[in-house]
This record gives C-alpha cells, structure tokens and sequence, in this order.
C-alpha cells in the first residue's frame, strides 16, 4: 500500500473519533408551511437546487424530499391539490450539534435514513444528509450501506460483507472503542441479513414470517464473523412447501458472505430452528422443562434473538410465552445459571507464562466472557429484563438493586476488554489467512494486556461466586 493509499484508509476512523456533527457540512434548514401545495413547494426546490425543505405545520416540524414527491405523483390528486402537510414525515430523526460524528452514523444506519435535522439545544441548526457525510469523511460504512440496499444479487451482498470486514480492521486500527465497532457492525450486518432474506425468500413468505439472529448476533455483540445463528418463525396455519430449499439458500449465501455454519447447526437449515410460532413454543416448553441437557443453551440462544425481517410481532408473541411458562420456575433459574460456571481457569496458569511449544492458550470466550454474558443473561431471564445487550442488561440489573453498581461498572469494562482483546487476536488470525477462534496464548501477550487480562478475570470469579450464592448453585 502507498503512502497515500495508507493515509486515505485511515481518515475515515480518525474523523469518526475526533469530529462532531457540527464540524460536517450541514445543509441550511429551508421551511414551507404545511398548507403550501406540492407544486409551489416544488418551485421553490427548484429555485434553490434543493432535494429536501423542513415542513412547519402548526407545532409540528416535519420533512419533505424528492421521495416524497415520486409518491405524490402516484396519487389521484392534482399536485396543485395536494398540501405538503399531507405527504411530509413528521417522525425526524434528530442529531445534536456537539454529538460525536460517529453518532451520526450510527443513527442513519440504525434508523435507515438519509437525513438527520441537527439541534443546538432546542434550535434546528441545518440538516446532515447521507451524502453530505460521506463527503466529509472517506465513509466505507454508508459505501456498505449503500452496497446492500442497491444489491440485486447474493454476490453484491458478499461484496458489502467484504466492506464491513475491512471496516472493522480500519476502525479498531484507528482506536475506537470496541463497544462502538459492534454497534455499528451490528448495525450492518443486520441490514444486510434483511435484505439477504428479501433476495431469497418471496414476499409472501417474508410477510408470513420473522427471521431471528441469536446469540452474540442477536445481543450485538459480535463483530468478526465467527459463526452464524439463526432461526425462521412462522405465522401459525402458514405453509409453504419450498421453505428448505428457501433456507438452504439463505444459509449458503451466508456462508459466501463469510458467516462460518454454526457447529451447533443452529441454523435454518435444521428443520428444530424453523417452524411454526405453535412448534417454538412447543420447544420452548420443552427447553424449560424437558430433561435434554441441550435445553438450556438453546433458551439462552433464543434469549438473545432480534427479528431483523419480517413480522416481528411473532417473535415478541414468542417472548411474552416464555415468560408466562418461567413463572414459579426457580428450579429451572438455577439449572441455567449454572452453565455460567461450568468452565474453570487452568491451575497455576499464571505461573506458566512461558513461550513453551506445548503451551496450553486459553480460550477467552470460556473463561471470560461467556460466564459475564450467560450469568448477565440467566439474572436478566429471572427478571423480566427486555434488553439483548448485555451492558444494557447490566444497568437495568443494577437500577434494580441486584447488585452494587461498582460491581455492574466492573463487569462492563471486563467485558469490554475481553471483547477487545479477542478482536485483536482474531483481526491478527484473519489477517495470518487462520480462522478466527477465541484462543489466546499468554506468553505473546504483553506485560500490560496479562496484567488486564488477569484483573478481567477477577472480576469474573467475583461475578461467578455472586451467582452461585445468589442461584444457590452448590447445592445443586
């Protein structure tokens, strides 16, 4: 790579860590009342060479594009008829001034708009579109974005996956933080598993349906690809009889876009993950009360699932059974809490930091950050909690007083370091042509990383020994 190249790949992360929304270029805020016509608001696009104008009907502060106007034009109505009050969106999407530029990212993926309305306090300050931001930053993320919503193919999508791959090399380089590289990876990924899912399945099976990413996926928690977790839920008295060859091609196309198949096959191709809402909660029944060991983990995947297409009213129907049938259900809470302390350091394995050939790594996920995930989840579970993420689990936890705070604040850093740590060792297997794995040695760690590493995992023995006595795990 030139020089040149080097630099032009890194501007983008330095800009997202270092700028805020106010230093992008942001397009002065136009307004037309909301009783103006179509076509004299259209005039005054045209006359000021604009694609957008705000739109102020009474208290109300909305937006009209050149979208809405390829709408407008499909309506019966004569445009000299039609208000813009009636075709503007009066559900903005809005960014503060002083927010950090990356914010402003992420709210575009996330909300999947092209324009946020920027506020200094209560003053609308002007308007940041997508191509303003991408003009202002080398912005691969919304080249991505745009990859998937334009792909007409499985192999346009493996191109956008191949972007975001290298744009999660690019923004962990640059220093930012790794909670922020999942969100917004999350983010992503999640986009294009929908528009994955609109290419391969048919409309009517998408309408019919709601396709759930689980575990790491679902909790917005993974970044590199390292497998992939999915299920299919339909509507019940819904069939359509071409739904594994459906599925045998949506996961094939995952696995081109660089999602390795789940071990555990709990993918769509495994007719137990997809099926009717009646057959999930048959299973679900039986996850809570059956006696196959498998039960618990599979509770725990779906746990974590988010609905990234289709119906999502399935999978919160979903959710809300599975907290009717955990009422009274200790004996089970404690059964599922105890896979969060199924795994023990080796002994003496500090002492041992040596770079012997036979030098035993340890698995990060294992030891660090499974038991800070699976514990957080199985208090989550007792509790009702909603939330996927598991930061976002920790507080609510703590807002409810099941531990103390100083405890929740601990455990979120650890977990944010082990998260870290293991993208760097799977960024530097990537990038040696190995799959990534959760494996560390600790002899090629540095003296600070063994250090953290070593306070991390204090903390989760900590973590551990409040939910044994909280679960009651040894008498079990």
């Amino acid at each position: 790579m030139s020089p040149t190249a080097g630099f032009e790949s890194q501007r983008e992360t330095l800009t997202l860590i270092s700028a805020c929304v106010r230093d992008a270029c942001l397009q002065p805020a136009h307004y037309v009342d909301g009783a103006l016509d179509l076509v004299s608001v259209c005039r005054e696009l045209a006359a000021g060479g604009l694609t957008h104008t705000l739109v102020r009907d009474g208290e109300r502060l909305g937006i009209f594009t050149t979208t809405d106007l390829r709408d407008a034009v499909l309506r019966p109505e004569p445009p000299t008829a039609l208000a813009v009050r009636d075709l503007a969106r009066f559900e903005l999407v809005e960014a503060d001034a002083g927010a950090d530029l990356f914010e402003a990212l992420w709210l575009m993926v996330r909300c999947r708009v092209n324009r946020l309305v920027v506020r200094d306090g209560a003053e609308v300050v002007g308007v940041l579109g997508q191509l303003d931001l991408v003009s202002f930053v080398a912005n691969h993320s919304h080249l991505a974005v745009l990859q998937i919503d334009q792909a007409t193919t499985t192999a346009d999508l493996r191109a956008a996956a191949q972007r975001i791959d290298g744009l999660v090399a690019q923004l962990h380089d640059g220093g930012l933080r790794v909670e922020r590289i999942a969100r917004l990876v999350g983010e992503l990924n999640r986009r294009l598993l929908a528009r994955l899912w609109q290419l391969v399945a048919p409309p009517q099976l998408v309408a019919n349906s709601c396709l759930l990413v689980m575990g790491s996926e679902g909790r917005g928690e993974q970044i590199v690809k390292t497998d992939q977790d999915n299920a299919l839920v339909l509507r019940d008295g819904f069939d359509f009889p071409q739904l594994e060859e459906v599925a045998r091609e949506f996961n094939a196309a995952l696995i081109d876009c660089g999602w390795p198949p789940c071990p555990g096959e709990i993918m769509l191709t495994n007719p137990a993950w997809r099926g009717s809402a009646g057959q999930f909660r048959d299973a679900m029944r039986d996850w809570v009360y059956g006696s196959q060991p498998q039960g618990v983990m599979h509770l725990a995947m779906f746990f974590d699932a988010y609905a990234v297409a289709g119906d999502a009213t399935l999978a919160d129907g979903l959710r809300e059974h599975l907290a009717r049938i955990l009422v009274g259900g200790d004996a089970f809470f404690a059964r599922f809490a105890a896979a969060a302390d199924q795994f023990d350091e080796p002994a003496s394995w500090w002492s041992r930091l040596t770079a012997r050939a036979d030098e035993q790594p340890l698995d990060l996920k294992k030891l660090g950050s499974f038991p800070i995930v699976h514990g957080v989840r199985a208090l989550a579970l007792c509790h009702g909690i909603c939330e996927r993420g598991t930061a976002d689990r920790l507080k609510r936890l703590a807002d409810l007083g099941q531990f103390d705070a100083a405890l929740g604040t601990d455990l979120v850093e650890a977990l944010y370091y082990l998260m870290g740590l293991k993208l760097r060792q799977q960024l530097r297997q990537r990038a040696g042509g190995e799959a990534a794995s959760n494996l560390v040695r600790p002899s090629e760690l540095s003296t600070l990383d063994r250090d953290q590493l070593k306070g991390a995992l204090a903390i989760v023995r900590r973590f551990r020994a409040v939910l044994r006595q909280r679960f009651h795990l040894d008498s079990l």
